[in-house]
């Protein structure tokens, strides 16, 4: 069985099913806090990706803060044609260990407006509310996205760290064409809102798809596929995730070009109905 090639967000915006996943391009490892160690790596590897044929990347305004939308910016602008660019907002970053929510309309507006003029956009194909804020209903945050897309700021809206409830709210307000749940073989809590992307309609991108990676890899079964195909296994993780639904889009992120490419040939790989069922959970 192979996995569909491409995803279509929105009913307009056409994808290849494996995403670039722009976190690691900041500085400072997993934290991305900072500037990256060297900036000529982050920008040769962004324009890496879209050579070969990356068309969804999805970044954030707390990624540095900051760092990853300019990067990709000076890095590729001007865009070249079917590239979209996915931001989030709704996190802030004081300090190194903090990503603090902050859901309220006027921040959101002005995080909008700060993205845009990073990335060099007079538009954001997709932006996402990055988290919840508990302080604010999530009905006004959602809104404040629908009053940024009516003004033709935002082509299209997603939210991240969502449940199937307040998805459901969510498109209460307004039009939702994605969720960005952390998801992955260790992590399956998220599964109720894919079956719901699934069925819907709506593209759900992992978060961390390959997170945990050091247990997994321990799994003579994990081990045995990747053998059995000649991959490694990540790249059986990336294969096993496009197989699990249609509405899945992963955005494995990297600050190494030798790891992009092992991810990006994950692609080729189809897996067998006994490959897929020997991560069935028991």
């Amino acid at each position: 069985m192979v996995a569909p090639a491409s995803i279509t967000i929105g009913g307009d915006l056409t994808v290849d099913r494996l995403g670039f996943g722009a976190l690691h391009i900041a500085g400072g490892g997993s934290s991305s806090f900072g500037p990256p160690a060297d900036k000529r790596a982050a920008l040769a590897l962004l324009r890496r990706a879209v050579e070969a044929g990356v068309q969804l990347i999805d970044t954030a305004d707390s990624y540095g803060p900051a760092v990853s939308e300019t990067l990709i910016a000076e890095a590729l602008h001007p865009y070249p044609k079917g590239l979209v660019i996915a931001t989030k907002g709704g996190l802030t970053r004081p300090s190194t260990g903090r990503w603090d929510a902050d859901g309220r309309p006027a921040h959101l507006r002005e995080a909008c407006e700060a993205s845009l003029k990073r990335l060099k956009l007079e538009r954001i194909d997709l932006y996402q509310l990055h988290t919840v804020d508990p302080r604010v209903p999530l009905e006004d945050s959602v809104g404040a996205l629908a009053e940024l897309k009516r003004q033709g700021k935002i082509r299209h809206i997603g939210v991240s760290n969502f449940d199937t409830r307040q998805l459901a709210r969510a498109r209460k307000v307004t039009e939702i064409v994605s969720v960005q749940n952390l998801y992955n073989l260790g992590d399956r809590s998220s599964d109720r809102v894919i079956d719901v992307c699934e069925r819907d309609g709506l593209a759900f991108l992992p978060w961390y798809p390959l997170h945990g990676r050091s247990a997994v890899d321990a799994s003579p079964r994990l081990r045995a596929v990747a053998q059995r195909h000649k991959a490694t296994t990540a790249q059986i993780v990336l294969a096993w995730l496009l197989r699990r639904s249609p509405a899945m889009l992963p955005i494995p992120g990297t600050s190494q070009v030798a790891h992009f490419e092992e991810n990006w040939a994950a692609r080729e790989i189809a897996l067998s109905d006994e490959d897929y069922a020997a991560f069935a959970r028991s």
